[in-house]
This record gives structure tokens, sequence and C-alpha cells, in this order.
């Protein structure tokens, strides 16, 4: 069965706690290469049959309206799992 991967992310212009919490950590723990982590969701879908473009319009509106905070959110990805 196919699977729609859904990537949501904060804002880039809002604060990203848990992101702030995981850099300031990978700096303690000697990792001080990584200057900035956001961290976001992935959600997949999965789908009897085959995606068409009608599914994957879909899985878009979902994404939109359902999946993510629009004030808070970007949908940055869906698409067909390879």
């Amino acid at each position: 069965m196919p699977t729609i991967v859904v990537d949501v992310m904060p804002k880039a212009e809002l604060l990203d706690p848990q992101g702030k919490a995981v850099t300031g950590s990978l700096a303690r723990l000697g990792h001080g290469a990584f200057q900035n982590v956001r961290i976001g969701k992935r959600i997949e879908l999965t789908v009897e049959g085959e995606v068409t473009e009608e599914i994957l319009a879909e899985a878009r509106q979902v994404a939109d309206e359902i999946l993510s905070n629009s004030v808070i959110e970007d949908v940055v990805r869906v698409e067909v799992a390879e």
C-alpha cells in the first residue's frame, strides 16, 4: 500500500522552543557544529490502491486544514513516499 508523507514545520519567524532546547543540549554535549535545530512533525497517510492526483490533492487539503495549525506551522511537503 502506498504511503503519502506530510512534513510540517514551525514557521521560520516563530520561536521553536523544543528546537532551541535541543540546540543547547547538543552544544553542551560537545556537538557545537550545529547552530540551529528546528523540530517538526511527519505524518504518514496510507492509501489503499493507487495514489491519484485527486488523492494527493485531498491529502494536501487535509494537511492544510487538519494536520497543521496554519497560524504557527507550514506544510513543507506532501508527497508519495518512495
